[in-house]
């Protein structure tokens, strides 16, 4: 519906973690400047905080090609729902070993330690993304401990940069995160970031970005806190609902009255779905509109 009602060659909204769907608002050029500089003095270890939804796993994969730009060998590790025991094989799985190396009759951090060593001698950085380290396992700190704390010359040239969501920091052991060389926050966008964002979203898959005026970005701004998951989900089934409507553009009303389906305003147990503090009761819906909406969901 989205797509053909506003010829959209592609969903713009569809909330995955490509780097052609990755936009660079002010906290995240801030935050890759900062990430480009720990690889550059060959720092060890970095952490990058935010609340959720605020796009932390985006700007990983974004930074995966940013540093291998500087000529780095780079891996993303995903720890959220990672089985103990199993961090090593999956990190080896993603370094590019030869078939020799890969088959080799040793333990995996034998293979890791290897080929940490042959990038050191070839001056190579090594940089070992980890996003939700916050979410890791025992064993998995463990490691990442080991490889941050060696004073081996073989991971001296070795990064570590971790993702946690900011609420989660103390699981990660305090020796680990004193061993950090800069914390990272990435703070939501401001309308300015949510406005040009929708934009070159639009534009990308060659829609007219005036479908959503200033006025309307502002509000999916003031509804979403400006988190890039929520501004993305809400923008999409607004504009859904929209199409649905006949709508020639996407309305500030439109967007409102699909976050309140999302978002009941007499839900208050998580402070992020709040919208405006003086409401005390659910707000009453034209009937007709709602059922409009609510095709969207089932």
């Amino acid at each position: 519906m989205v797509r053909n009602n506003w010829n959209f060659t592609a969903n713009p909204f569809e909330g995955t973690l490509t780097p052609g769907s990755f936009y660079c608002g002010k906290s995240q050029e801030e935050a890759i400047a900062r990430l480009e500089w720990i690889c550059e003095e060959r720092q060890r270890f970095a952490i990058v905080a935010g609340v959720e939804g605020v796009g932390k796993s985006h700007l990983s994969t974004m930074a995966l090609r940013r540093f291998s730009g500087l000529g780095a060998e780079a891996v993303l590790l995903s720890l959220r729902g990672m089985p103990e025991g199993e961090w090593l094989q999956f990190l080896i799985e993603r370094l590019p070993l030869d078939h020799a190396s890969r088959c080799e009759p040793i333990t995996n951090w034998q293979k890791l330690e290897n080929r940490l060593r042959e990038n050191r001698l070839m001056e190579r950085p090594s940089v070992i993304l980890v996003d939700d380290i916050d979410q890791a396992p025992a064993d998995t700190v463990s490691g990442i401990e080991r490889l941050v704390h060696s004073a081996e010359p073989r991971f001296s040239w070795t990064t570590v940069v971790g993702t946690a969501t900011t609420s989660s920091l103390s699981n990660i052991p305090e020796s680990l995160r004193k061993q950090a060389a800069l914390r990272i926050l990435l703070e939501p966008w401001d309308s300015d970031d949510v406005r040009a964002f929708l934009s070159d979203s639009i534009q990308r898959v060659g829609g007219d970005p005036t479908i959503i005026p200033s006025a309307t970005a502002d509000t999916i701004t003031r509804f979403s806190s400006g988190l890039p998951r929520l501004v993305s989900r809400l923008t999409h089934l607004s504009l859904a609902a929209a199409a649905g409507d006949g709508l020639r553009h996407l309305d500030s009303s439109t967007v409102e009255r699909v976050w309140r389906e999302l978002y009941p305003v007499d839900e208050y147990s998580d402070p992020l779905t709040r919208t405006d503090a003086g409401h005390s009761r659910r707000l009453e819906r034209p009937a007709g509109r709602v059922r409009a909406v609510r095709k969207l969901f089932e």
